[in-house]
């Protein structure tokens, strides 16, 4: 991948500008922000290191590449970021700790004062490396400078505070020169352009004036989408479709496009459609995009995807959420098998503005950057929702080769990477996981990615990081799909519930309104009822249940599911099972039917039934429920997904019914 590597001078960025070279990406720029005025040395930027933005000029010279620099505009504003802890061979710069004395430590070469950052390390707990802000670096010289080092000739120390105990000093230049290298490199990965360094430095080094570059053919704008109200228009009212549940903390809107004759125009104009419908709905709740949490994207064809980013990413911008982009999870889905478009959308919405987000873009050694525009992470009152994340090795962006037990583990160490940003742990803190397998995984892999699950999580749990937290019983989910994003195998979602109060006590159960199940429904309760069961409960506050509905089990039910055949009378007669074991389990839990937040319900495309007709059939059955309850409100929204298989193991994705249900009280 070629990259522009941004610069301060320090040696973190350098050793960044290595690793990345090292994975493979190739730099061909510089970039470096600098102060406004040339003559202030230090702008106490949470962000920046600006100190010795003099010598930064040369830097294009050295390495052979263009340096494009800005001007910093405004004020400080804490912003919350992650760094890399590198390390590199330069002079210290700028320095601000106990015992580090500006007058005697700085100019000097980080390898003459190993023994006393050492000493100080002992006496007052300095990091050694200076990642606790104890001092800055300049790099004079390190293998990316091919073509010169940077001499200091002179210099002159600034008392940026006379602080007693921790006095700060930055080191001014006041006069440097190139010394020039043999044309050898050891590092071949640098855009390398012979003629650039018999040019003038002018020739390397821009500045850039204003927002971005005006009128530059490169850079392409996004087509803005906002402006096709005709695209509505020109869909008939019985092809798109739209769900909604109750107005609470968070609600769920779904949208899809019938498809009965298939003659769909295609993903982009169907995706246009749907996201209008979606953006329309929730201007209606008064609510916009800023509000989203996260996003289920279902294509029909994986092979869109990068089409699928481009329409989406006209909808969904940084400047219609300004509190983050909203995080997703995108499969593939035998959409068409079930008579449906080419797009299916489940959006979840908060009607605050309280949602923290993670979205970082860079590329780095600490967990994959988001190949599409979302976020990694969405928090919301002690819920985390994770992106769905593939085996990618961070550095690289590649899929890890091995298989999908490989990249399952992958997967995961991305998944803690983004938790402990939360300070949770997947191996603890997971409600559940939610495991998409796609259908090119072998059976013997399958076999496998079950044991190397609990190994790498067992693993995790006996590290330290992950033993302040509780650990909570998760739920494991695995859906077979046709294709997942960049062809991988395996992709991982999981959902964390991050305790805000420690001292929090588990929340008082009350006493939840009794739902009285149909009489010619004629279900009573049996021990092998818990077997089809998977439960999560989390201080009283949170009910995560998974159904698993096998052939076997449904055998159970009544006699007339002997046979192989599930027709959509046996659908019908499933669907009214698992709506009694929901309210078993919400009842046994002290839970109601208000608390629930989403409703899945994951149907096999090997049923031969349409998602219209499944729908019928669900909401004939909960019709009955609220007849059957007139006093008690049964919200009755619920998302039917159709797919190739679901279980509760990799090896078992064979329910004819697999039931997801998220409860939360308010």
């Amino acid at each position: 991948m070629k990259v522009v590597a941004l610069v301060s001078g320090g040696k973190d960025s350098c050793f960044a500008m290595m690793k990345s070279i090292q994975y493979g990406h190739e730099i061909v720029a510089l970039a470096n922000l600098m102060p406004a005025d040339d003559s202030v040395d230090e702008l106490d930027s949470y962000m920046y290191q600006t100190v010795g933005h003099q010598i930064i000029v040369s830097y294009a010279e050295c390495m052979g590449i263009p340096l494009f620099r800005r001007r910093i505009q405004g004020s400080t504003r804490i912003i919350p970021f992650w760094d890399e802890h590198q390390v590199g061979d330069p002079n210290s710069q700028t320095v601000a700790a106990m015992g580090l004395d500006p007058v005697k430590h700085l100019g000097k070469e980080l390898t003459s004062l190993d023994s006393d950052l050492h000493k100080l390390n002992r006496l007052y707990g300095i990091n050694v490396c200076g990642e606790g802000g104890e001092y800055e670096t300049l790099t004079l010289d390190c293998p990316l400078f091919k073509n010169a080092r940077i001499v200091l000739d002179e210099f002159k120390v600034v008392m940026h505070s006379s602080d007693s105990i921790a006095p700060v000093g930055i080191l001014h230049p006041v006069s440097f020169h190139l010394q020039y290298k043999a044309k050898t490199s050891s590092l071949g990965s640098i855009c390398d352009n012979k003629n650039l360094v018999d040019q003038e430095k002018g020739g390397l080094l821009f500045e850039i004036q204003g927002d971005c570059f005006q009128n530059c053919d490169i850079l392409q704008s996004v087509p803005d989408v906002s402006s096709d109200d005709h695209i509505l228009d020109d869909v008939p009212d019985d092809r798109l479709q739209i769900s909604c549940s109750r107005m609470q903390t968070t609600f769920l809107i779904c949208c899809w496009l019938q498809n009965s004759c298939g003659t769909s125009p295609g993903l982009q104009d169907d995706l246009k459609s749907v996201l209008r419908k979606i953006e329309s709905e929730l201007l209606a709740r008064g609510c916009g995009w800023k509000n989203v949490l996260y996003i289920h994207l279902y294509l029909a064809d994986m092979k869109g995807f990068g089409l699928a980013n481009e329409t989406y990413v006209s909808f969904i911008t940084q400047e219609k959420c300004p509190f983050g982009v909203p995080s997703r999870s995108t499969v593939e889905l035998p959409l068409q098998q079930v008579q449906l478009g080419n797009a299916y959308i489940e959006v979840l919405v908060a009607n605050d503005q309280t949602k923290r987000v993670l979205h970082v873009q860079s590329i780095s050694s600490w967990a994959p950057s988001c190949i599409g525009p979302y976020s990694q992470a969405t928090l919301h009152k002690e819920i985390l929702y994770m992106a769905g994340q593939l085996g990618l090795d961070p550095p690289t962006m590649t899929l890890c080769s091995g298989g999908a037990a490989h990249e399952l583990e992958q997967a995961l160490k991305n998944c803690e990477a983004v938790a402990e940003c939360f300070r949770s742990s997947v191996s603890t803190s997971s409600v559940i996981f939610v495991t998409y397998c796609s259908t090119r995984m072998q059976p013997e892999e399958r076999r496998r990615i079950e044991d190397k699950f609990h190994g790498v999580l067992e693993e995790m749990r006996h590290s330290d990081k992950a033993s302040l937290s509780k650990l909570l019983d998760s739920i494991f989910l695995y859906v077979n799909v046709p294709n997942l994003p960049k062809g991988a195998l395996v992709e991982v979602k999981p959902i964390l519930y991050v305790q805000e109060n420690l001292d929090t006590v588990e929340q008082t159960p009350h006493d939840s309104p009794r739902l009285y199940i149909p009489t010619d429904w004629g279900f009573q309760h049996e021990h092998w009822h818990n077997s089809c069961i998977q439960k999560c409960i989390v201080n009283g506050k949170v009910c995560v249940t998974v159904l698993s509905m096998t052939n076997e089990l449904a055998r159970n039910i009544s006699s007339c599911l002997l046979g192989n055949e599930i027709t959509e009378e046996h659908l019908e007669l499933v669907s009214k099972f698992c709506i009694y074991l929901l309210n078993e389990v919400l009842l046994d839990s002290a839970f109601c039917w208000e608390d629930i937040k989403n409703l899945r319900f994951y149907f096999p495309t090997s049923l031969n039934i349409t998602l219209e007709a499944a729908s019928i059939i669900f909401s004939r059955a909960f019709n009955e429920l609220a007849e059957s309850n007139p006093t008690v409100h049964v919200d009755r929204f619920f998302n039917l997904i159709p797919v190739i298989g679901a279980g509760r193991t990799p090896t078992s994705m064979d329910d004819i019914l697999t039931c997801e249900l998220f409860a939360k009280k308010c």
